[in-house]
């Protein structure tokens, strides 16, 4: 039988499953299963349907992007003139190593994107190329100066998840007869 992605529900043991490959994707399936309770193969099977369903997209490595010589992190407000303009403007920019992140947002902006480069010069230069793609009206630059926090894990609270998920109760027909006549 083919895995259907559309029925598959999270429950609290995916999600806990979920949250500790964030934590470590390399820890042994053993180790998981320990954590939840379950054998290294019921895990491996649970990450295999969350793979298929396309909740686990991929899995990568964090790294400091200072010590790999990128010294200037800064946002990029991007607005475009005409809506049509912007699949164009995502697919030049896709391919720029530089940016991490694009988001089509509200606001002032059309675009947020997250970039991260060597210096104020590279910066600049890539500014300069987004400057030059066919829609683009304006940037606005905010360096940053320190992070506090930055995150790629997404936060998870089976409990609070488990509760968003469970279909109302439908009532019996009885208790809405009762109601009605009182």
């Amino acid at each position: 039988m083919k895995f259907d992605p559309t029925e598959h529900q999270l429950d609290a043991i995916d999600l806990r499953i979920l949250d500790l490959l964030q934590e470590n994707c390399k820890q042994p399936l053993a180790a998981i299963g320990e954590k939840v309770g379950l054998t290294a193969s019921s895990v491996m099977e649970r990450i295999h349907k969350l793979e298929q369903a396309g909740v686990i997209t991929g899995y990568a490595a964090q790294v400091d992007a200072r010590r790999l010589g990128k010294d200037v992190s800064a946002f990029i407000g991007v607005s475009i003139n005409h809506p049509q303009a912007i699949s164009a403007f995502e697919r030049e920019i896709g391919p720029i190593a530089d940016v991490l992140d694009c988001h089509h947002v509200t606001g002032d902006h059309t675009l947020l994107l997250k970039v991260k480069t060597e210096d104020t010069g590279s910066l600049e230069r890539l500014i300069d190329r987004m400057r030059s793609i066919d829609g683009v009206t304006r940037t606005e630059t905010m360096v940053v100066l320190s992070t506090h926090t930055e995150r790629t894990r997404v936060g998870l609270e089976p409990e609070a998840a488990n509760a968003q998920r469970r279909p109302r109760r439908q009532q019996s027909p009885r208790l809405r007869r009762a109601e009605g006549n009182g």
